[in-house]
């Protein structure tokens, strides 16, 4: 008895060694998880409290007289860092800073939003007019294309490299028709609305000849506004050629031929030109909680906009 009791004893005793063990197991994963939690949440709060900031040196401060940029990058779009009001905000900032010379809207964009870019149009109108000795030079890079092009023909100067891709002046609206695929798969469109052309686009279902026209005048109407725009940026440096509001884009040699630009440059051309090297960078910076709430804003807002069948986006491209 005396051996089975020293065993049981034994084996209670590894038990309990082991339950300890798991235990301090157990509260070093906890101290690190608590600690881990309390770091992200610092970094939250150190994103949500951090002011949103120009990028470069002391934008608004520079004391010496300089070359103010600001960035046009990616997709025009309300939902993108290429939204309207940012750019706005920005080129006023650049416009309204004491000692700038001169001002840069650098772009590398696609195109976009028509709604967004004539807001930045006329925006730069305003700006040209209320600072006649302060001239805005555009200077594409890769891309200036579609809505951003409408935006840079509102500038004093364009400035491309010869391989920049230019142009493409029109407008798209894409959408396919899956009616007959619908047929043979035996699937039953239940779509109902109230309004006789509330469904219009709905790939389930063919396009009448009276929506086609409705959407093509809507289209040729956009178009047109593009077109005058940028005849009124450009004017008389324009080319007498029709193909070049036909929607086709450019090399940036063909672009400075057909007077979608006036020269070849970068932004160093730019400073000769002025006759300063320094630059500062005006363009608005989101903070970084800013741009997650727009993003989880955006996932929603298309998620929501998919299950209503509302995704055909209109584009000047």
């Amino acid at each position: 008895m005396s051996d089975n009791n020293g065993r049981e004893w034994q084996l209670l005793e590894k038990i309990a060694l082991a339950s300890v063990e798991e235990q301090k197991k157990a509260r070093r994963w906890s101290i690190f998880f608590k600690l881990l939690t309390f770091a992200y949440l610092v970094v939250i709060l150190v994103m949500v409290s951090s002011p949103a900031k120009h990028g470069g040196s002391a934008a608004g401060e520079a004391s010496a007289e300089h070359l103010a940029i600001v960035e046009l990058k990616g997709e025009i779009a309300d939902s993108t860092d290429a939204n309207a009001d940012d750019l706005i905000g920005s080129l006023t900032d650049a416009f309204d800073a004491k000692n700038s010379k001169a001002v840069v809207l650098r772009i590398n964009s696609p195109g976009g939003s028509p709604v967004q870019s004539a807001y930045v149009y006329d925006a730069i109108k305003q700006l040209r007019v209320k600072y006649p000795n302060k001239k805005l030079y555009a200077v594409i890079t890769d891309m200036g294309a579609s809505g951003a092009y409408y935006i840079a023909s509102a500038a004093d100067q364009i400035y491309v490299s010869p391989a920049s891709l230019v142009g493409s002046i029109g407008v798209i609206m894409q959408g396919f028709g899956l009616q007959e695929l619908t047929k043979k798969l035996g699937v039953e469109d239940r779509t109902m609305t109230a309004g006789q052309h509330k469904a219009i686009m709905n790939p389930f279902l063919p396009v009448s000849a009276e929506e086609k026209a409705h959407v093509q005048k809507m289209l040729d109407t956009i178009h047109q506004q593009f077109i005058t725009a940028v005849k009124q940026g450009r004017g008389q440096r324009l080319k007498e050629d029709p193909q070049i509001f036909s929607g086709l884009f450019w090399t940036g040699q063909q672009a400075v031929e057909l007077g979608l630009a006036d020269g070849f440059g970068s932004v160093k051309t730019i400073n000769k030109l002025i006759a300063t090297d320094e630059q500062v960078d005006y363009t608005k910076s989101k903070n970084p909680m800013d741009n997650l709430i727009r993003k989880l804003g955006v996932t929603m807002g298309e998620t929501i906009a998919a299950k209503l069948s509302l995704s055909d986006e209109l584009k000047v491209r």
